[in-house]
């Protein structure tokens, strides 16, 4: 885990060789910027830190860097992103990389570099002898996306830093309304650490006050004003999307689209799959599955299907102009949340 990884650098533990592997942006760079940190200071930096695109660069190249002495300190770090050499896909450049010389420096780095090789991919090609090689040889880390687990550790990393405590019911939420994207969530975390001040608590009241939300995020707490059959506040919701220029279509588009994911999940779910596999066949994060799952349990089937062929319809009403568009989507909301 990601989160992990980054705990276990020390200064005193710096490998010769990464391979930091994953297609989660924020959690890489923090673990290379940790890398680089405790291995050389802000002087050395300018000297002794290169950083090379290998769609642009050729391994030989990095690699007679990295094997270069440094210059006024003890020191290099030698930074490689894009080894798409590691994977199964095509490669899209031009550049020729001589893996032989990588094996080979793999297999004896020298003491006074240390070689960071990012790789930004789903999947490596484990059948390929450099790849074998360096999860073998270098310090081999994961930077994928996070599931729910991890992005609440990561939450409670970050406000353990200020002493500050934030209510579960609060963490759900800003993960209902954020997602697991890494990097949201810290920079609302941030936001609201200041908000409360070291040593606050961030309730679910300051997460609905300080989170800015999405058009998917109104939405998905739209249908959740429709499921408890709230009706004023779906209501008083729709009419403030409208208030903020949206368009009724694009609404009406969103709403289907997670409708869509409820009745999937729900008929899954009763031929006896679990959130994984769900998320797995219908190709959706299982965060997603997991709140259309909880979701799922106010409808029968029947009423599902229904939903779907009122949206169906509403679309094509919309589309042919047989009625005003926002008047359309009042009136379904009006059906729904009864």
């Amino acid at each position: 885990m990601a989160v992990d990884s980054l705990k276990s650098i020390t200064k005193n533990n710096i490998a010769p060789v990464y391979l930091i592997h994953g297609v989660n942006a924020f959690m890489s760079k923090k673990i290379r910027d940790k890398i680089v940190d405790y291995t050389l200071n802000e002087e050395d930096k300018e000297f002794n830190l290169s950083l090379y695109d290998l769609e642009e660069t050729s391994i030989d190249q990095v690699l007679e860097d990295a094997e270069t002495l440094p210059f006024l300190g003890d020191k290099r770090v030698v930074v490689a992103k894009n080894a798409a050499f590691l994977t199964a896909e095509k490669s899209k450049d031009k550049v020729e990389h001589d893996l032989a010389k990588l094996q080979q420096y793999v297999e004896q780095p020298p003491s006074f570099s240390t070689l960071i090789l990012l790789a930004p991919y789903e999947k490596l090609d484990e059948r390929k002898k450099i790849t074998k090689l360096l999860k073998k040889q270098a310090a081999y880390i994961e930077a994928n996306e996070f599931g729910e687990k991890e992005m609440k550790q990561w939450i409670h990393n970050l406000l353990s830093k200020d002493g500050v405590n934030m209510d579960e019911d609060a963490v759900t939420l800003l993960i209902q309304l954020v997602g697991l994207n890494v990097t949201l969530v810290t920079n609302e975390i941030e936001k609201m650490v200041l908000y409360v001040g070291q040593d606050g608590v961030i309730t679910k009241e300051v997460v609905l006050k300080l989170v800015a939300k999405t058009l998917e995020q109104n939405v998905f707490t739209l249908i959740d004003a429709v499921i408890q059959r709230k009706v004023s506040t779906a209501l008083n919701m729709y009419q403030d999307l409208l208030r903020n220029n949206e368009e009724p279509i694009k609404i009406l588009s969103l709403l289907a689209t997670q409708f869509r994911l409820i009745y999937h999940t729900k008929q899954l779910s009763s031929q006896g799959y679990g959130q994984q596999q769900i998320a797995q066949t219908i190709k959706v994060h299982p965060f997603r599955v997991k709140i259309a799952l909880q979701q799922s349990r106010s409808f029968e089937e029947q009423q599902l299907k229904e939903i779907l062929k009122d949206l169906a319809e509403a679309d094509y009403e919309m589309k042919t102009g047989k009625m005003d568009k926002a008047l359309i989507l009042q009136l379904f909301l009006l059906k729904r949340a009864q």
